[in-house]
C-alpha cells in the first residue's frame, strides 16, 4: 500500500467500494496494481448510496460537496453526481451514474482523473467493474465503476475522498 494512504480509512473505503462489483482475482491486464484484500472493514456503519439510479431518473447533489472531498476531482463526462455523504473521519462518498460504457468511463479515470493529479496506487480491472486506491493534491480516496444493472450502456461511480 502507498505511504502516504492511512491503512485503516483505506481498508475501509475498499470495503465499501468494492461492494459494488464483483471481487475477483487482479486482472493482469489492469492498468493499475494489485486488488485490495480485506472486504470486512466498515465506513460509518452503512453501505452507501444505491447505485440502482439511471440517469434520466438522477437529481443532481447539492455543490459544492462537504469539506473533505477534493476540490477538482474530476467526473466522467455525462456523469450525474446524485448522492454525497459524509462519512465522518473516514471522508466524503460521492456516487454518480455516467452516460458514458465501462470502457469509457475507465480510460478517463486512467488518463483524466491521473492528469488532475489524482495518481491511481492499486486496484483492479474486471468485465463489469474496476476500482483503485489514489491518492494526490492533498487528498486520498478510492473510485469504484461498474456496469449499471438497471440502466444499459450507464455505469456507476462512486469516488471516496478524505485529506491526507
Amino acid at each position: 500500500m502507498h505511504g502516504a494512504l492511512r491503512p485503516a480509512a483505506a481498508t475501509a473505503a475498499a470495503a465499501l467500494l468494492l461492494s459494488l462489483g464483483g471481487c475477483g482475482g487482479p486482472d493482469p491486464s489492469s492498468s493499475t496494481a494489485e486488488h485490495e484484500t480485506d472486504h470486512d472493514a466498515d465506513v460509518g456503519g452503512s453501505a452507501a448510496a444505491d447505485v440502482s439510479t439511471c440517469h434520466d431518473e438522477a437529481s443532481p447533489a447539492p455543490t459544492p460537496y462537504p469539506k473533505g472531498f477534493a476540490p477538482g476531482f474530476p467526473f466522467p463526462p455525462g456523469t450525474i453526481v446524485f448522492d454525497v455523504e459524509d462519512r465522518g473521519k473516514f471522508g466524503i462518498i460521492a456516487t454518480g451514474i455516467s452516460t458514458s460504457d465501462l470502457k469509457d468511463v475507465l480510460h478517463f479515470m486512467n488518463t483524466t482523473v491521473v492528469g488532475k493529479g489524482f495518481k491511481t496506487t492499486e486496484g483492479e480491472t474486471e468485465d463489469h467493474d474496476a476500482e483503485a486506491n489514489w491518492a494526490g493534491n492533498g487528498y486520498r480516496g478510492r473510485w469504484a465503476i461498474r456496469d449499471s444493472a438497471n440502466c444499459s450502456g450507464e455505469t456507476a461511480v462512486q469516488v471516496l475522498s478524505a485529506p491526507k
